[in-house]
């Protein structure tokens, strides 16, 4: 029950996140929404996959 919690903070973080670049201008969002990438790609490849 924990994980779902956990997952649902993450996702209305991402939200606000979101929101937040999206109340940029046009350039600023542009490099706001490449850092967000950066920082979701380091996310991934730091989370340890499941082996099939």
């Amino acid at each position: 029950m924990d994980r779902v919690d956990a997952h649902d903070d993450e996702h209305g973080d991402l939200l606000s996140t979101l929101e937040v670049i999206e109340a940029q201008p046009l350039a600023t969002r542009a490099e706001a929404y490449d850092a967000l990438h950066d920082a979701l790609a380091r996310r991934l490849e730091a989370t340890p996959g499941t082996s099939s």
